[in-house]
């Protein structure tokens, strides 16, 4: 794998994550055309988003340093290195917090395009996984000289060897969701895209880290990693996302039926 500087020292795992960032705000501001939504909320949405990724970053780093803590306390408390399940959760997290204190003042509704946010997600997630494979980070186990089926020859944190390239399978996995839920979301109008996605990346994610070769620490008494933990109550949240977004979807409805007859 390519793990050296590209041109002007620019590193692979940067310029497929800057390439990912930029799919990922192409694809707000192209599907929000082929939909009914406000420009203006557009905008809104994407200066929230910026600020919500930068803190997404920061939650990353933040995650892996405590994991690192956990791993070895002796050496103290230091930030290095990132996770994406803890960027997910800052973002996230973050978003919901600025939107909802200046939700008053927005010109549309999260609803309104909250189930084409993981076309977003997967596809900037996609391109930053081909950046771990190019830097050699996030890697499957280690096999030394001796190449197994579907291993690939990189230089990872072990040294160089064959590898099982999960980053290579999860980008994979990651492109398809997006194909899938971009179908969804533009052509069958699908509402739960958001609900499928926590519950589908839940489920690989907690699968994948069973192939997984670099050091993460663990999590509830050395049973699970961390993203293992954070995969399940993935799936928790998405199944009660579910129910609770066709609640306000069904809500919105009879409101609608209401302002008509009346």
């Amino acid at each position: 794998m390519c793990t050296g500087d590209l041109f002007l020292g620019i590193k692979p795992y940067g310029l497929l994550i800057a390439i990912g960032l930029l799919c990922c705000f192409g694809v707000l501001f192209t599907y929000n055309k082929k939909k009914p939504v406000d420009p203006k909320f557009t905008d809104e949405v994407f200066y929230i988003g910026v600020a919500a990724i930068f803190i997404g970053f920061l939650s990353a780093t933040l995650f892996q340093s405590f994991y690192n803590y956990l791993a070895n306390p002796e050496e103290g408390f230091s930030f290095g290195g990132m996770t994406f399940i803890g960027g997910l959760i800052g973002g996230v997290a973050s978003f919901l917090i600025i939107y909802f204190i200046i939700r008053k003042r927005l010109s549309g509704r999260l609803l309104s395009i909250i189930s084409m946010v993981p076309c977003c997600i997967t596809i900037a997630h996609a391109f930053g996984r081909l950046g771990c494979l190019m830097a050699g980070c996030c890697h499957g186990e280690f096999h030394g000289a001796n190449q197994q089926f579907g291993d690939i020859y990189m230089d990872g944190t072990l040294g160089e060897g064959y590898y099982v390239p999960t980053q290579l399978y999860e980008a994979i996995f990651l492109f398809i969701l997006f194909a899938l839920f971009s179908y969804l979301w533009l052509k069958k109008d699908f509402k739960h895209n958001m609900s499928l996605y926590l519950v589908l990346y839940g489920i690989f994610r907690f699968i994948i880290e069973f192939f997984r070769g670099d050091d993460r620490g663990t999590l509830v008494g050395n049973i699970v990693s961390p993203s293992q933990f954070w995969s399940i109550l993935m799936v928790i949240l998405g199944v009660a996302l579910y129910f609770i977004f066709n609640y306000f979807w069904k809500k919105d409805k009879q409101n609608d039926k209401t302002q008509t007859n009346s």
